[in-house]
């Protein structure tokens, strides 16, 4: 394929010589004539493991140039990729001039072009900005509308500096966010020889899964941090414990725990953070991230009990309060503190959960419920259906299979408020309330 990439950067270098490397015929546009002088003569303009030798095999071969000239770009390329800098402001926002200025050039030149001509975005870039900056921009300069008259696709890279081009030939996952099939699939075709799942999402996906990466990748570092902190402050060997916790890839290193939705509970999770964060603070050890855990648990809180009051309905039914699936155990169930909350405000409410039934309760849970939520009992019902007649918006509080079924038996005023995510449809307004999607 003929690719223009605008921006001889980190990025833009490392994906221009790797490109070209692969026999893509490779044109590097960028407004600082130094770079396009040094990538001409064999140079890269970026210091790199590897690049250097495969800039230069790229220009001896001719497969690879460099340019100010964006209409020339343009014109003989069939996609361009954007990988400018998108630096921080004072306040920690994108600066965006430098893409906004590319997508206008970009745009000025697909107008005085008549072949079908794909933008890809490389540059990160917030959710949203492809939609509210990128697009619209490109559509104003060109005077085409975007997935008709030109297409776009944003195309995350996950480079890490030092081992860029190892990255490039074997990265993680490669995801396109596409705005049209034909361009996705225009890209996609650029991907096909690497060993590495390929995702085609849409544009807004795209951009906010290449900041879930970066931020979990910095929370990462502070955790292992703080840990390390505390483990020196009471005599322990930080690398040691964290050698330990990364051999762990069925819990700690894995999916699990990994899925949006409503807080955490039960015996073990609040009572460890909070002790955790104790012991911290008694040996003077400052961990912003562990305290604020707690915290961020009970907004979680917070945001399920505002999805439900929103829907105007007095009448309440609850499906699963037990703080998981497949247990009894109510002990710091943030279902139960949602019901709590609930009742306070004069909610009229119904629970039903199979696993919860005082009669066959022993031991701590059943002290729990009948000795600290004793009016909790008295709302229990036996079963799905006693709910679903009584409330008019109803609340899966966790995961049990058998709510899947629930979906065939609503009525018209029934309004959902899914805290679980117990089916795969996504939010419907004024009938289906999913609290993180």
């Amino acid at each position: 394929m003929r690719i223009s990439i605008f921006g001889l950067g980190y990025v833009g270098a490392v994906s221009a010589g790797c490109l070209a490397k692969e026999g893509h015929t490779v044109i590097g546009v960028d407004p600082y004539q130094p770079k396009v002088d040094l990538i001409n003569s064999g140079q890269t303009p970026v210091i790199e493991d590897e690049i250097g030798d495969i800039v230069a095999n790229a220009v001896k071969a001719g497969t690879l140039r460099a340019t100010t000239d964006i209409q020339d770009a343009v014109n003989n390329s069939d996609m361009s990729f954007i990988c400018v800098g998108t630096p921080s402001l004072l306040n920690g926002a994108l600066d965006l001039k430098y893409v906004r200025s590319v997508c206008e050039q970009i745009g000025e030149a697909i107008r005085q072009k008549d072949a079908f001509h794909v933008v890809v975005a490389r540059s990160t870039m917030l959710p949203g900005t492809m939609t509210d900056v990128v697009i619209p921009t490109l559509e104003d300069a060109s005077g085409k509308t975007a997935g008709v008259g030109f297409g776009v696709c944003n195309n995350p890279e996950f480079l890490r500096e030092g081992t860029a081009v190892y990255d490039f030939y074997n990265p993680p996952k490669t995801v396109i966010g596409e705005t049209d099939s034909k361009s996705g699939d225009m890209l996609a075709s650029i991907y096909e020889k690497l060993d590495a799942p390929l995702i085609k999402t849409d544009v807004r996906t795209a951009e906010m899964v290449k900041y879930s990466d970066n931020v979990w990748h910095a929370l990462k570092v502070g955790f292992a941090n703080e840990i390390g902190n505390i483990s020196k402050a009471v005599g322990i060997d930080g690398h040691a414990v964290m050698d330990i916790f990364c051999k762990d890839t069925k819990l700690n290193l894995s999916p699990y725990y990994m899925k949006p939705g409503f807080a955490f509970g039960g015996s073990c999770l609040p009572k460890d953070v909070r002790a955790l964060a104790y012991k911290a603070h008694s040996l003077d050890v400052d961990v912003p991230i562990i305290n604020s855990i707690m915290a961020s648990n009970k907004i979680q809180v917070e945001k399920g009990l505002k999805m439900v009051t929103e829907k105007a309905n007095k009448k309440i039914g609850i499906l699963g309060f037990s703080f998981k699936a497949g247990t009894d155990d109510l002990r710091e169930s943030p279902i139960v503190e949602l019901i709590e909350r609930l009742l306070g405000k004069g909610y009229d409410l119904k629970l039903y959960d199979k696993n919860v039934n005082i009669a066959k309760l022993v031991g701590a849970n059943r002290d729990y419920i009948m000795n600290q939520i004793p009016h909790i009992s008295k709302l229990m019902a036996d079963s799905i259906d006693d709910v679903l007649e009584h409330a008019e918006t109803i609340v899966i509080g966790n995961g049990d299979k058998e709510f899947a079924t629930i979906f065939d038996r609503l009525k018209d005023n029934h309004v959902i408020v899914d805290l679980v995510r117990i089916t795969p449809e996504k939010s419907q307004a004024g009938r289906y309330d999913g609290i993180c999607w």
